[in-house]
């Protein structure tokens, strides 16, 4: 994983860092106090879903595909706000079910910033330290939030640094997280709105991901052409990062789509 993390996660020092402190830490330990839970945070394109993908992958033999590794999608599986109540039941009861099987169980909640507020509360007993829930020990499981709340807050504070002449490799992980926490728990629209999972202090890691500079959409180009077995041209490269719009707009040094669109540009160049 750390090797996989180095060679193709471009340009977020912050996430290897932090994945692989929270994993190497929780898989070492015999017997976890509770289960690992990690909570990603940044715009679209910067590499949310794909690591938690590569994660998965390192981790369970079948990657996603593994009968071990459940993703939830507010859009896919909790369309309806007027079902709340029965999505609560349905989810506490899935969950459970779940880590009855298997207690080394991946949890996934995609779009947490679309979620509805109040739902999330309901797995809030099997994030703790206690040490059976519902006749169930789950200490071993893996839950990983996604959301694109607080992406704002972290261009905004990368667009500031890059004004006062410092590089955004320079950004520590005390300067995002204030504003993430902020920008995700006092926001009513967000998923963990209010959340008792935050008053409980039950995340372990909130892994900001930031925004993409140019060089960095061209490393992108250049992996995406070698994974897919292409020819790495210069003109290609080149031809993919000058077609994706950057902010701000007069300067035009972040990515606003990050690597979002890469592989999809491609085929315009063969």
């Amino acid at each position: 994983l750390e090797c996989d993390l180095a060679m193709n996660l471009v340009g977020q020092p912050l996430v290897k860092q932090q994945v692989m402190k929270g994993v190497r830490e929780f898989l070492e330990n015999q017997n976890p106090t509770k289960p690992l839970v990690l909570s990603f945070h940044g715009s679209t394109g910067t590499g949310k879903t794909y690591v938690s993908a590569m994660l998965i992958r390192h981790l369970f033999r079948d990657g996603l595909r593994s009968p071990y590794v459940h993703q939830f999608s507010p859009l896919a599986h909790f369309p309806h706000h007027e079902q709340l109540e029965q999505y609560k039941e349905n989810l506490k009861h899935w969950i459970q079910g779940n880590l009855t099987t298997c207690g080394r169980s991946a949890f996934l909640f995609d779009e947490m910033d679309k979620m509805h507020p109040g739902l999330i509360d309901v797995i809030m007993p099997f994030l703790g330290p206690s040490w059976v829930v519902y006749g169930t020990n789950y200490r071993k499981a893996i839950f990983i939030f996604i959301s694109n709340a607080g992406g704002e807050q972290i261009k905004k504070m990368t667009l500031d640094l890059w004004h006062a002449h410092k590089d955004r490799e320079e950004i520590s992980l005390q300067d995002v997280e204030s504003a993430i926490s902020k920008a995700v728990f006092e926001n009513p629209q967000s998923g963990f709105w209010k959340s008792g999972i935050i008053n409980e202090h039950l995340i372990d890691f909130v892994v900001p991901f930031l925004p993409l500079k140019r060089h960095h959409v061209k490393q992108c180009v250049t992996n995406e052409l070698l994974q897919q077995g292409l020819e790495v041209r210069q003109d290609v490269i080149q031809g993919v990062a000058d077609s994706i719009p950057y902010f701000p707009e007069e300067e035009k040094i972040f990515s606003s789509t990050g690597c979002k669109t890469v592989s999809s540009r491609i085929s315009f160049y063969f």
